[in-house]
């Protein structure tokens, strides 16, 4: 590459491009660096250290102070926040979509061990990603060789590494704790209802301003329309659910969290079939109390699950945050509905919503699964929007639910306090949602035909296993006589 003359993208000197390192494809043009230190002070985001990359995976902010932490895919940088976003870059440099790593997600193996390909390499990174073909960059070789060279490796492990949980293979190690700590490990606990149906469903995302509200009142609603027992629960301290269905009440959830309120005495009947147990802005508060609750995750469910027997359906919604509430509605849940606007940013955030549940069911030992992604704010005529929904159909398959259009109907509707159904029926917005009402009754009938004529068949071969023991016994009978 000599004589190429460049000015180097960090200290601003002139020099002559000599090696590949030296020049690197970034954000649609080239940056170019005059020494490894000029492209490791790149890495870290300047001088100081201390400005912020954003992780490729999840989309977090974080300072990247470890070497693992930094990657080359595909003659690219990455960056990874933590070793599960690291693998999780890794293995969709290789083809995996994401909704094979959410449905890996929501089995995961008890017990797995890693294998020896798999250990994990100091620095957060592991053996498996180096021999997928992950070049360091030579600044970062460098700052680990010095690493190494500058402290001796400690005799005794971490106390921390040994109380990791075993990452399932193929999958990311979960790096940020969801319990508190020195808590004791929670046996697994089955699902209660097959795999796919939903019946306690969150409407979660961390992005904001995705349609999470108006997708919770609608789907509770369309399901009360369809003589379903509903349960809405607003676990989001805006308390938007009340301002939607036009309901106030002088009791919240606060009062049945902090408190210790029966769930009936704080819910009310809004629509036929259809109950809320609302939020308000003195649910802040009850994140102070949940952080000091030894089973702070377990709550909501301990509040509520006697009361959700009740109903055929829960509908929690929530806040688009990764939140105490909503550790605790993602524990009580069983199922995950991410509503996705059709934008890039929309798109980025559900790596993250993916995250949480691998979080949710590796650490906290909670089967809940992502069943539903849903576009909203659809319109065709908008290229950015064709190319969304296409990119989550080809990520999620059937997972992808036929987008919601977008309609004014649904902006309009909250204001007068009624729901799309009641303010514009017939609108293509209320067909659409009818139409994800519809799939998630109809999920949970096949459910309910399957399990009878498992239950059927399991019958039919008790009986002959019966009838065949009956006949044995007359046989020995006969050949006694």
């Amino acid at each position: 590459m000599g004589g190429i003359s460049e000015t180097c993208s960090v200290c601003g000197t002139g020099f002559e491009v000599q090696f590949r390192y030296q020049m690197e494809e970034k954000d649609g043009g080239f940056s170019f660096f005059c020494s490894q230190k000029c492209l490791e002070k790149s890495q870290v985001g300047g001088q100081d250290g201390a400005a912020l990359a954003t992780c490729d995976a999840c989309a977090k902010r974080f300072p990247p102070d470890l070497v693992s932490q930094v990657l080359y895919v595909a003659g690219r940088r990455h960056y990874a926040c933590s070793l599960g976003c690291r693998t999780q870059l890794v293995r969709e440099a290789k083809g995996v979509r994401l909704g094979e790593i959410a449905a890996a997600a929501a089995a995961p193996a008890e017990g797995a061990t890693p294998t020896g390909d798999e250990a994990p390499l100091a620095g957060g990174g592991s053996r498996s990603a180096v021999a997928a073909g992950e070049p360091a960059p030579p600044a970062a070789r460098a700052s680990a060789q010095g690493e190494a060279a500058g402290r001796a490796a400690p005799a005794v492990a971490p106390v921390a590494s040994a109380a990791r949980p075993a990452e399932p293979k193929g999958q990311g190690a979960v790096a940020v704790p969801l319990s508190p700590a020195g808590g004791a490990k929670r046996p697994a606990q089955p699902p209660q209802r097959p795999a796919g149906v939903p019946r306690c469903l969150a409407v979660f995302n961390h992005k904001g301003g995705t349609g999470k509200t108006t997708t919770a009142v609608s789907v509770a609603a369309g399901l009360a329309a369809c003589d379903k027992r509903v349960l809405l629960v607003d676990t989001d301290a805006q308390g938007n659910v009340s301002v939607s269905l036009g309901a106030g009440a002088e009791r919240s959830l606060y009062h049945v969290l902090v408190m210790g309120l029966r769930v009936a005495d704080a819910t009310k009947t809004v629509r036929p079939n259809l109950d809320l147990l609302p939020s308000n802005e003195t649910l802040a508060a009850a994140e102070l109390y949940l952080a000091g609750r030894q089973n702070r995750d377990r709550v909501l469910s301990d509040r509520l699950s006697a009361a959700a027997a009740e109903y055929d359906y829960v509908v929690l919604d929530c806040s688009p945050s990764l939140s105490l509430m909503n550790q605790n509605a993602l524990v009580f849940a069983d199922s995950v509905l991410v509503p996705v606007a059709c934008d890039y940013l929309s798109l980025v955030g559900v790596r993250q919503v993916i995250k949480t549940v691998k979080n949710v069911n590796a650490l906290l030992h909670h089967p809940v699964q992502i069943w539903g992604v849903l576009p909203t704010f659809y319109d065709g005529r908008a290229k950015i929007a064709r190319e969304a929904v296409s990119t989550m159909k080809q990520h999620f398959g059937e997972r992808c639910l036929a987008p919601i259009r977008q309609a004014i109907k649904v902006k309009e509707a909250p204001a007068q306090g009624q729901t799309i159904f009641e303010y514009a029926s017939g609108t293509p917005a209320a067909d659409d949602y009818l139409a994800v009402v519809d799939r998630i009754i109809e999920s949970r009938a096949r459910s309910t035909v399957g399990s009878e004529a498992g239950a059927a068949r399991d019958g039919t071969a008790r009986s002959v296993d019966r009838g065949d023991a009956a006949t044995e016994r007359s046989g020995a009978a006969a050949a006694g006589a």
